[in-house]
């Protein structure tokens, strides 16, 4: 009996040997799948968490989007008064906006107006500048395309909306 037994084990084995050596699976080489991904990770700021200025490069309007808790509107115009990041500087972005046009205040107007007062004249900034500023606080606004009247020193510019 015990022959049995010990016959019955022994094939067994061989059946379980069999079936695991004869699955199909061959032996084969590395296969390459190219270089792996390289190069910076592309930001997916929400939009709470950026501010957007628009800035001037080589003559024209350019929007360029800083991380950061969101502002206020008047905040946000403070920043195209002060000079241009290191970085910003370094791609050839500028402002046309003067310190002195600092400090500003944002006024809300029913029907998606704005109305932004400044230090200086308004009718003595560039149409750069007042570009600026109209894109910089229409990008604040919570309904676009905003309407966005500059206001200083008893001069008035607009209303205009955002060009770009």
């Amino acid at each position: 009996m015990r022959t049995g037994l010990a016959r019955r084990v022994l094939a067994a084995g061989l059946v379980s040997l069999v079936a695991v050596t004869g699955c199909g699976v061959q032996p084969s080489d590395a296969i390459g799948a190219g270089a792996p991904p390289s190069g910076p990770v592309a930001p997916n700021i929400p939009p709470a968490m950026k501010i957007t200025l628009y800035l001037v490069k080589d003559g024209r309007l350019s929007a360029v989007t800083r991380p950061g808790r969101r502002l206020p509107p008047a905040d946000t115009l403070a920043l195209l008064a002060a000079e241009p990041t290191a970085t910003e500087q370094a791609d050839g972005l500028t402002t046309d906006v003067p310190p002195e046009a600092g400090p500003f205040s944002v006024t809300t107007k029913p029907a998606g107006r704005l109305v932004v007062t400044l230090s200086t004249p308004a009718g003595e900034l560039s149409a750069l500048a007042v570009a600026q500023i109209v894109c910089t606080a229409a990008a604040t606004a919570p309904e676009s395309p905003a309407q966005i009247t500059v206001v200083g020193a008893g001069q008035s510019v607009g209303p205009r909306i955002c060009p770009g």
